[in-house]
């Protein structure tokens, strides 16, 4: 979609998602959830693929509260087949997919030497698999479509930083923005856009411990004092994301306000990136390189 335009020729802000079709992987919590919640107040339809049912269920409740018709199909997202299902169920409900959401992913911290050959086979097909079926299944219906669409992938800001102790993961988010880029030309002469986001530190269940089962912000834990101020002192912005900073930004990425926006990697992070090993000292709350 162009740039809608006042009669005064100023264009309007513009996010209406009226009649389109999204998909979101791991869409049953975290950011996944914040997003498809987003997507579905702008006027989007969602398709909420998540492995949890009960997850998939209570966001599919949500999103027909605010009005908009919901598809909850809980999906496995290391199973390339179910993926496959789980868009073709998207595509014969609607009729049509305007969005992808590639949002599935996960990781646990450990040096690359002492991960087994199965973990990283594992982080390599939650993070960079997922994102590869669930492209190559949704975007011929976009095509076939004939109009256009949008693709977004949740990346993360390890993908442009090493990242000790999560080697495996940040390969993968580095091949997804590497994909993303490439995307964005190959799918660009059909009118479909490919942008990725790349948050860091955003409370989400998983970060509170409540990694499994319905989401309960009730169970969640919370950071030890020094904890949670150091990282505060380590993000530019003194704080951690909210996950629904992150669906803004991706309403953004596949509203109509982006429409001359493609294979851009976006950073949701509250400066982090920007600030490149700098933090606050605890003495001073100067910048530093040191943390003393």
């Amino acid at each position: 979609a162009g740039v809608a335009a006042s009669s005064e020729g100023i264009p309007r802000i513009d996010t209406d998602l009226g009649g389109r079709v999204a998909i979101v992987t791991g869409g049953g919590g975290g950011i996944g959830r914040a997003i498809a919640l987003t997507l579905a107040q702008a006027g989007a339809d969602i398709v909420v693929a998540d492995i949890v049912p009960e997850r998939c269920d209570e966001v599919a409740a949500r999103v027909r509260e605010l009005g908009r018709a919901a598809l909850p199909v809980p999906t496995d997202a290391m199973d390339t087949a179910q993926i496959g299902d789980m868009v073709a169920r998207a595509a014969q409900q609607f009729g049509r997919i305007d969005i992808l959401v590639n949002n599935a992913g996960g990781v646990g911290g450990k040096p690359f030497l002492e991960q087994s050959e199965r973990s990283w086979r594992r982080h390599i097909d939650l993070n960079l698999v997922s994102m590869l079926a669930a492209t190559s299944a949704a975007a011929p219906v976009m095509l076939r479509g004939g109009r256009g669409g949008a693709v977004v992938n949740v990346s993360s800001i390890e993908a442009s930083r090493a990242a000790p102790n999560y080697a495996v993961y940040a390969a993968c988010k580095a091949g997804m923005n590497s994909f993303t880029r490439t995307m964005a030309l190959e799918l660009a002469e059909h009118g479909i856009r490919v942008n990725a986001i790349a948050p860091d530190m955003t409370i989400t269940p998983g970060l509170r411990g409540n990694a499994s089962g319905p989401v309960d912000p009730a169970r969640w834990i919370e950071p030890p004092p020094e904890v949670a101020d150091a990282t505060r002192r380590r993000i530019p912005l003194g704080r951690e994301g909210v996950d629904f900073e992150c669906g803004q930004a991706a309403l953004f990425l596949v509203s109509p306000m982006s429409s001359y926006i493609t294979g851009v990697i976006l950073p949701v992070d509250g400066g982090c990136q920007a600030s490149s090993g700098w933090v606050r000292r605890r003495s001073t709350g100067r910048w530093s390189l040191t943390d003393v």
